[in-house]
């Protein structure tokens, strides 16, 4: 073999490495309709960290992660949702005159749509390994506060949202870590 095609070789080896270790830790997904506008819209390109809550790390209030829910697409396969942890396990949550309360104080919102919380959940308190999600676009958002969601498990959830690939104007990181 020549040195450009051990050089080639080795070039194509090495980019299937670091895509199989890619592959491992972060996972491409997009966003289908409107239930996260204004935070996310309808084509956008994202990337999850399906490492996020490995060892021992947990979910927390504001994370916007991707889980497998029970809902079913058009083809009758599961669908996976992306929302925001409202609420933790242990914690009570409930919606009163369009706000949303944990463990009974107002929790505050600047990433919702137009501020209003619709529906009433009389408080309810989460499971153990259980986090209440919503939509942030609340009035168009099929999430924890419908029963075929439910509460989501801490097995269902596929990735915590770290990265927006598309729209170009808005790419960046999200969130904190």
């Amino acid at each position: 073999m020549g040195e450009s095609v051990k050089e080639w070789v080795k070039a194509v080896a090495s980019a299937g490495m670091i895509a199989l270790i890619a592959i491992q830790f972060v996972a491409p997904t997009s966003v289908y309709g409107n239930s996260m506008s204004p935070s996310f819209s309808n084509g956008d390109y994202l990337l999850i960290s399906k490492q996020a809550y490995s060892f021992d790390k947990e979910p927390q209030r504001g994370d916007v992660v991707v889980f497998q829910s029970h809902l079913k697409d058009e083809k009758g396969q599961e669908k996976k949702l992306i929302k925001r942890v409202i609420a933790l396990p242990g914690e009570t949550v409930s919606v009163e005159d369009g706000k949303v309360y944990i463990n009974g104080k107002e929790l505050e919102e600047d990433y919702t749509a137009d501020g209003i919380t619709d529906g009433v959940t009389y408080p309810v308190e989460i499971p153990e390994g259980c986090y209440f999600c919503m939509g942030d676009n609340r009035l168009h958002s099929k999430d924890s506060r419908s029963l075929p969601v439910g509460f989501v498990d801490k097995e269902q959830i596929v990735g915590k949202v770290i990265f927006r690939l598309y729209p170009f104007d808005k790419i960046g990181r999200i969130g904190r870590d």
